[in-house]
């Protein structure tokens, strides 16, 4: 139908005939010429509907409000001297319209489109008119680019792009499982994937070598910014690969990535392990843009007189002291901030937070006293303190302090505005613990079946994976390991989590037997795609990079799912709704 995009239409196009197709954006009656700005996904461009020129045209003109669809005809000719609009791309020509067509009519706005201030259950509900917004289809071109831009680096890297099933076995480990009701097979369920991961490890044991898929998968969790029960990530599987050969390929593809969203980034990435993450940083994603490091004081502190101190330092297996220096903070913050901060990590479950300023005469604040004199310079000294600088000091059991220093940290970095606007800091984290102790239970903190690197250790907790998650501004973008390929070590793990081997058969018996028929060494990782879009559009939330996102409690407002369904769906599925109690 048309022969332009509206923001296309330049001053090149002068004199020339157009078809133009978009939105009634804006309407304006300047006595008796009617203004309309028309727009379409490439931009705006001032449509003249002048009675001299034509009649019918303006006549259909003056029906035309906001959001009409429309297709005009005309001729494009330069804004008279002083008429240019700078603020659009098209400002210096308009349409002359000899044709006007209103192709579709609009019922009244509930809101007006690019209103900052409208409620995002509004805007939700009425999703397709908020994706008119420019911003909404800048983010969607750019998840374009970057989905080509992934394929097309793994293609040119001999991976092959496979598709998975969607419909699934349970295997409840980690977040809960979608599950779908069989209708042929009566009380039985299928499970919506949480992630490919058992069927791009059997792609291996089959011999495709290298797989990637743009893969669906889906998690029953609370809900955050950076969450959704259904998401996108990038997945790739290597065989004959290590941890090298995972990250290498992982950063040629993010650069190729960053490139066709017009930013350029350098690697190899830096690399930390998660020991020294969690220690300097209390986060296994830390953010690098900014310093503000913790500093292990735990040795000083089993010297000071406060017996509270000193008895958490005795055991340095267990519990953490940590120090975090502010520079210049004595000049930054009032005592009543440095008090109040302590509210700030109560909130946490921290019992409380200590500080010290280093004024010309020496260290000063509520904790100086408990301290003899050499014992403050070990502290001046291990922290590099300089005068104006503060210290704050968390105590208590390490994974505790770590929590509560780490988000501390961050508040005092966003608090003190030193979070530097469009850099971006990638951090690889390497040698995770491979499994967490969660009131008595052990757990793989990844996922049961990535690789130890020796399962011979005293502690469960000392046993070290080749797992590497890849981290930008604070935020996991994606997490991979090397796999395990021989079942003796497949069943081990297993039996270090407890699952005995009834249970086993029965979850993953598919997969352990495949490992029984040759499997090769084989690595892989998967990336979440709308993290990654989050971040490179700068959007709040994943929801502004998803077409049709769910709000927090899980709901599609537009849709308004999840709904009820009637009885005879139920009554084919095997399935009887049980009155709720009431509370």
């Amino acid at each position: 139908m048309r022969s332009n995009y509206c923001g296309e239409v330049s001053e090149s196009d002068i004199g020339k005939e157009v078809t133009l197709c978009g939105w009634a954006n804006s309407y304006r009656d300047h006595g008796g010429v009617i203004f309309i700005d028309l727009r379409d996904k490439a931009g705006l461009v001032q449509l003249v509907c002048d009675p001299a020129d034509s009649q019918s045209a303006h006549d259909a003109a003056t029906t035309v409000r906001d959001e009409f669809v429309l297709i005009a005809k005309g001729k494009v000719r330069a804004r008279g001297e002083g008429l240019e609009n700078p603020n659009m791309e098209t400002g210096k020509i308009e349409i002359i319209v000899d044709e006007l067509i209103i192709e579709s009519k609009s019922a009244p706005l509930p809101f007006v489109i690019n209103d900052e201030k409208v409620g995002e259950e509004t805007l939700l509900k009425y999703r397709y008119l908020d994706l008119r917004k420019k911003s909404s289809y800048e983010s969607f071109r750019l998840r374009s680019k970057a989905t080509i831009a992934a394929r097309n680096i793994l293609d040119a890297n001999g991976f092959l792009e496979v598709e998975t099933p969607i419909l699934t076995k349970s295997t409840p480990e980690g977040a809960r499982d979608y599950l779908v009701p069989s209708r042929v097979h009566g009380g039985e369920f299928y499970a919506l994937p949480q992630s490919p991961q058992l069927f791009k490890q059997l792609l291996m044991v089959a011999g495709f070598d290298k797989y990637f898929q743009i893969a669906k998968c889906f998690r029953d969790e609370d809900l955050r910014a950076d969450r959704q029960p259904e998401f996108t990530q990038i997945d790739i599987e290597m065989s004959f690969a290590d941890q090298e050969d995972v990250i290498k390929i992982s950063e040629d593809m993010l650069k190729a990535v960053f490139s066709a969203c017009g930013h350029t980034i350098e690697a190899p990435f830096n690399r930390i392990t998660y020991a020294e993450a969690m220690e300097k940083y209390g986060s296994d994603k830390p953010d690098l843009r900014y310093d503000l490091a913790m500093v292990d004081v735990i040795d000083i502190f089993a010297n000071c007189s406060n017996e509270i101190f000193s008895s958490i330092a005795e055991n340095k297996h267990h519990n953490r002291i940590k120090a975090l220096k502010v520079p210049n903070g004595d000049n930054i913050f009032s005592k009543r901030q440095m008090k109040g901060f302590e509210d700030y990590v109560r909130k946490f479950g921290a019992s409380g937070l200590g500080y010290f300023q280093l004024k010309e005469d020496g260290l000063k604040g509520p904790l100086a006293k408990f301290f003899e004199e050499k014992d403050l310079e070990e502290i001046i000294k291990a922290t590099d303190l300089k005068v104006g600088d503060v210290i704050f000091f968390g105590a208590g059991e390490k994974k505790l302090v770590w929590d509560y220093m780490g988000r501390f940290r961050i508040y005092l970095a966003e608090l003190m505005d030193i979070i530097p606007e469009g850099a971006f800091e990638f951090v690889w984290v390497v040698d995770f613990p491979m499994f967490e102790v969660d009131d008595g239970k052990v757990k793989a903190l990844h996922h049961p079946f990535t690789m130890p690197r020796d399962l011979d250790k005293e502690y469960v907790e000392e046993i070290e994976s080749i797992a590497y998650d890849i981290v930008l501004n604070g935020t996991e973008l994606g997490g991979g390991s090397v796999r395990i390929h021989k079942p003796e070590i497949q069943k081990e793990v297993f039996k270090l989590l407890g699952i005995s081997d009834e249970e086993a058969h029965e979850k993953f018996g598919f997969l352990v037997e495949a490992l029984e028929y040759g499997a090769p060494p084989h690595a892989g990782l998967a990336f979440g795609l709308d993290r990654l879009m989050m971040l490179l559009t700068n959007s709040a939330s994943i929801r502004d990079v998803i077409a049709f996102p769910k709000t927090q409690r899980a709901q599609c407002q537009l849709t308004q799912a999840p709904s009820g369904v009637d009885n005879e769906q139920l009554k084919e599925l095997s399935i009887r709704i049980r009155e709720q109690k009431k509370a």
